[in-house]
This record gives C-alpha cells, sequence and structure tokens, in this order.
C-alpha cells in the first residue's frame, strides 16, 4: 500500500513542482490564483492513487483508499511545501515580499506565513479530495435486486 501513496504523492509534488517553475519562468509566479490549479493535481493524483489501488486489491476496504488517498496528497504537500520553503528563503527572497504585499496585511510579515499557508491548504484539499473520491469510489453495502 506504500508503493501507492510513495509513487503518486511523490507524482503530483513534482508536477505541482513544475508548474510552479513554468509560471515563473513565464513570469506569472507572482499571481496566487494560479495555485488554484495545484488543487486540480492534488485531486488528479488521489483519484487515480485510489483507483489503481482498487484495481489492484481483492478486497478494498474503505480505510485502505482513505489511507493511500490522505497519505498520498501530505506527501506531495511536504514535499512542495519543502521546495517552496527553499526557494522562498534561500533562491528569491524578494517573492515572499511581493506576495505578502499583494494580500494587504497590516502588521509585520514573515516568509513563513507563506510557508505555513501552502501547508494547511494542501492538507484541507488533500483531506476534503479523498473524502469526496472515497465516495465515489467506495464499494457499495446495497444488495443489487
Amino acid at each position: 500500500m506504500g508503493k501507492y501513496y510513495t509513487k503518486y504523492g511523490v507524482g503530483i509534488a513534482t508536477l505541482m513542482i513544475a508548474y510552479f517553475m513554468l509560471t515563473k519562468l513565464i513570469g506569472l509566479h507572482q499571481y496566487p490564483i494560479l495555485s488554484a490549479l495545484n488543487g486540480v493535481f492534488i485531486g488528479g493524483g488521489i483519484f487515480y492513487a485510489i483507483r489503481n489501488y482498487k484495481k489492484s486489491s481483492s478486497s478494498f476496504k474503505y480505510q485502505d483508499g482513505f489511507q493511500i488517498g490522505l497519505f498520498a496528497g501530505v506527501l506531495a504537500t511536504m514535499i512542495f511545501s519543502a521546495f517552496m520553503a527553499i526557494y522562498i528563503f534561500q533562491i528569491d527572497k524578494q517573492f515572499a515580499t511581493a506576495i505578502l504585499d499583494s494580500w494587504n496585511l497590516n502588521f509585520n510579515k514573515g516568509s513563513l506565513i507563506l510557508i505555513i499557508s501552502l501547508i494547511i491548504m494542501g492538507l484541507s484539499t488533500s483531506f476534503v479530495l479523498t473524502l469526496a473520491f472515497m465516495q465515489l469510489l467506495k464499494e457499495s453495502w446495497n444488495p443489487k435486486a
């Protein structure tokens, strides 16, 4: 079971990093609304992780599918957040200032709030999408007529 969430978690993170680098190359990385596509990447990865586990498993349990989906999303979130922390604190120190200035905050802004926001958004997205996809992919308890 670990190979599924590891494979898809790393795949999701790689896709999100590649997307960020593409937006950086184009010059659109300072627009936070474009990060909404990360939710699509997380959702697609979670869906395929659960679906492929279900196809290969002889007995599919709700708990196992939920665990795979959630772990894949959490792993992707942690890898992407680590990449962004390195990017914000080591590579482009002005990036965090530009993003935080667009938020119109009235207090001392630190770059760490961006990393915390990424983690919270990634974990909540992973949890909600895993719950939603498990409703689609779980085995029905209804008897067939």
